[in-house]
C-alpha cells in the first residue's frame, strides 16, 4: 500500500505543485486559514479533492507546505561574516513580500491556537528547519571566531526575528521591512550574540 501511494504522489509535477502551492497561498489571504476549505482549493486548481487528500492527507499539511514551498531556505547563505548572512537574509524578500507574509503569519498564529493539526504542521514543516539553518549560520559564525558557543542568547535568535517581523506592524503601524529588519538585527540581535 505505502509503495502504492508515494508512486502516486509523484505524479504532480514540480511544476503543477508549484501552481497548486501558490493557488492555496492566494485563498488562505483571501479568505483566511479557518475558511479555506479543500473543496475551496480543488475548485481554484481545477483539481479532484481525492488527489489533494492522497497528495497532502490535509488541509494543515497543504497550507503548511505551500508556505514552506515560498519560503527562501537560508541555510545557504555564506558571506563569510554573521552580520553579512543576517543582512543577506532580511533582503531575500522584497518589502512587499515581506508585509505579506507578514499578514499571512498573523492570520496563521492565531489558527495555530486552535487547530492542533496546523501547530504540528506548521513546527514540523516551517519551525524545526527554520531553527536548523539557523543553528548551521550560528555554527559557522562560532567556527569563524565572530560569537562564543556558550552565548545563551544563540537559543533565542529566532525568537528575537519572528517578533521582529510579526509584531512590527503591532507596536509601530508599519509593516516589515528591509531596512527596519537589518537595523533590528545590527541593534538587537548581533549585540545580544556578542558579535
Amino acid at each position: 500500500m505505502t509503495e502504492v501511494a508515494t508512486v502516486r504522489r509523484s505524479r504532480i509535477t514540480p511544476e503543477r505543485e508549484a501552481e497548486l502551492y501558490a493557488a492555496v497561498i492566494e485563498l488562505l489571504r483571501e479568505v483566511g486559514y479557518d475558511a479555506l476549505t479543500m473543496d475551496a482549493v480543488a475548485a481554484r486548481t481545477k483539481s479532484s479533492k481525492a488527489t489533494l487528500y492522497r497528495q497532502w492527507g490535509g488541509k494543515a499539511e497543504l497550507v503548511v507546505k505551500a508556505l514552506r514551498h515560498q519560503k527562501p531556505v537560508n541555510g545557504d547563505i555564506d558571506t563569510g561574516s554573521l552580520r553579512g548572512d543576517f543582512h543577506a537574509m532580511a533582503r531575500r524578500d522584497t518589502d512587499c513580500e515581506m508585509e505579506q507574509h507578514s499578514a499571512l503569519m498573523r492570520g496563521l498564529a492565531t489558527a495555530t491556537h486552535e487547530n492542533p493539526d496546523l501547530l504540528r504542521a506548521f513546527r514540523e514543516l516551517i519551525i524545526e528547519p527554520e531553527i536548523e539553518e539557523l543553528d548551521t549560520l550560528l555554527q559557522r559564525a562560532v567556527d569563524r571566531g565572530e560569537i562564543r558557543a556558550d552565548n545563551p542568547a544563540k537559543d533565542y535568535v529566532l525568537h528575537m526575528l519572528i517578533g521582529a517581523f510579526a509584531v512590527r506592524n503591532i507596536i509601530d503601524q508599519q509593516p516589515p521591512t528591509q531596512d527596519f529588519l537589518t537595523s533590528y538585527m545590527d541593534a538587537v540581535i548581533l549585540p545580544a550574540l556578542g558579535a
